[in-house]
């Protein structure tokens, strides 16, 4: 007699042809073990076996408190003089998105008109946003910029979703990286919402400061990538202004 393939066996390969097929893609999260055990009619314990399986293999993974999730692979995002998100995701073979979040004028912080050179009293134009890859949120961040300097500029980041795109419409043909610092922290209960994280999950933070080709300040940024979603690897090489112009996508 043929022996019987364990249930837990057979719903590790069910859900990994799920997988396969793309009916679950890179950082989903796969329906609750009381669903799965409900789809497959068995108790939890098979279930939580069976995804034992799938995370063996590397298949999958559990993050406390949010779920059992499809592994993705890390997104390479260089740190150089010249960041660009599009052409980043692009070299790297992701399908890089951009969603507004928020965009409004106000005064600036001490921090901010420290960082950009800016007198007391001043106002900033503030950008705030998520970033994704493959559909995949991977970082939020949060771009300031002296409005005294840039009038238009909340209009056209509307119109383009782009800094780049906006910055040069104000006549900045070319802008560079001058520092940038990065930490360890622990994803607040909103920023694990937005990046479908789990809370206290860790996150990278990056705080930067962009000048124009004359050395102003033109833009304090600071976003918070999803750790597990986001490899930062430092680089100096240095992309020409004419390719950054073709880029017009950060």
């Amino acid at each position: 007699m043929t022996p019987r393939t364990p249930i837990w066996t057979a719903i590790a390969t069910s859900l990994r042809g799920d997988i396969a097929a793309a009916r679950y893609g890179p950082g989903d999260k796969l329906p609750t073990e009381a669903s799965l055990a409900a789809r497959f009619g068995v108790n939890r314990h098979t279930v939580r076996r069976a995804l034992g399986a799938l995370a063996e293999d590397g298949l999958v993974h559990a993050r406390r408190g949010a779920g059992v999730f499809v592994t993705m692979t890390p997104t390479e995002y260089p740190l150089g003089r010249r960041v660009r998100f599009h052409q980043n995701l692009t070299a790297a073979g992701h399908v890089p998105a951009k969603e507004i979040l928020s965009l409004e004028t106000r005064a600036a912080s001490n921090t901010e008109r420290a960082a950009l050179h800016l007198a007391e009293g001043a106002r900033v134009h503030v950008y705030e946003g998520l970033s994704l890859s493959d559909t995949q949120p991977i970082a939020l961040f949060q771009s300031v910029f002296p409005a005294a300097r840039f009038p238009d500029l909340l209009a056209d980041l509307g119109d383009t979703h782009s800094v780049t795109g906006a910055l040069e419409r104000a006549g900045i043909a070319d802008y560079t990286r001058a520092s940038t610092r990065v930490n360890a922290k622990l994803a607040s209960a909103t920023q694990a919402l937005h990046l479908r994280i789990a809370e206290n999950a860790p996150i990278l933070r990056t705080i930067a400061i962009n000048v124009d080709q004359d050395g102003t300040p033109i833009e304090f940024g600071r976003t918070w990538f999803a750790g597990e979603k986001v490899t930062l690897t430092l680089s100096d090489t240095q992309t020409s202004p004419a390719r950054q112009h073709q880029e017009n996508g950060r």
